[in-house]
């Protein structure tokens, strides 16, 4: 069973998600748009290797909003006074998306918080780099959509290989992601330099790569794994930036195995 709670960390109240599991803690920080509870189905599996904690980004879920600095920094630092509040020990961090650019730049800032990073499809934007490939309007319209009232039908032409379960979800939820904060984080994407982070990593990590998607390319993963030597990487080949939402059990298949 899930179970939600609430920690103060970092300042703010930050809620999570406990999906118990027999392995080793893992605290997993979703993308820009999805609430702990839309992970909810992912969690559930990755207990058969993992004791996983989803966190409510702040400005998204159940956790704190309002007028709060809702850079690359600030959520950086929230993961790492989360797994102190929480009494995660040291966890590993999976991230998707910004989730993944979020633990990089923990990782770089408290080195010895985590045991291991497994970064899913991290944009690769950046400075001088082209842009995230997916455009603003998509994620203002629909937040904007659900803020008034939607069903998971209309949620469908913004998500339209998802199950009616997956776009009823987002529909209940869309409205909780504060659009202010997604605007930080999307104009962070293109920024914030993850780059720069990634050769002062020396944990255990992965890079799950969505196949059937254009965030990463062929030459971004040579280049990640020039930055990190020693790097994982794992690719899960039709599968689209929204890997379990595409292919559940390649995304497990790519992430199940990692042990720090």
């Amino acid at each position: 069973m899930a179970r939600g709670y609430n920690v103060h960390a970092n300042g703010i109240r930050q809620h999570l998600v406990h999906h118990a599991g027999n392995g080793p803690s893992l605290l997993l920080i979703p993308g820009i748009t999805s609430p702990a509870v839309t992970w909810g189905f992912v969690a559930e599996r990755l207990t058969g290797a993992f004791d996983v904690h989803v966190l409510d980004v702040r400005g998204r879920g159940l956790s704190e909003a309002g007028a709060l600095d809702y850079s690359l920094d600030a959520m950086a630092e929230d993961a790492i006074a989360v797994a102190e509040a929480a009494g995660l020990g040291k966890p590993v961090v999976l991230g998707h998306s910004m989730g993944a650019r979020t633990a990089i730049r923990a990782a770089r800032k408290a080195p010895e918080a985590f045991s291991g990073l497994v970064l899913v499809d991290p944009p690769v934007s950046g400075p001088g780099r082209r842009a995230y490939p997916s455009a603003w309007n998509w994620y203002e319209d629909s937040i904007l959509m659900a803020q008034k009232g939607c069903s998971g039908e209309d949620m469908r032409r913004f998500c339209p290989t998802w199950t009616d379960e997956q776009n009823a979800l987002r529909a209940e939820w869309l409205h909780t992601c504060q659009l202010d904060a997604i605007r930080t984080a999307y104009d962070g994407f293109h920024t914030d330099d993850i780059h720069a982070d990634l050769p002062h990593l020396r944990l255990p990590m992965r890079l799950v790569v969505a196949g059937g998607a254009a965030v990463i390319g062929k030459e971004d993963i040579a280049e990640i794994c020039q930055l990190s030597p020693g790097i994982e990487v794992m690719i899960v080949e039709k599968a689209g930036h929204m890997i379990p939402w595409d292919d559940l059990e390649g995304f497990l298949s790519a992430v199940m195995d990692f042990r720090a």
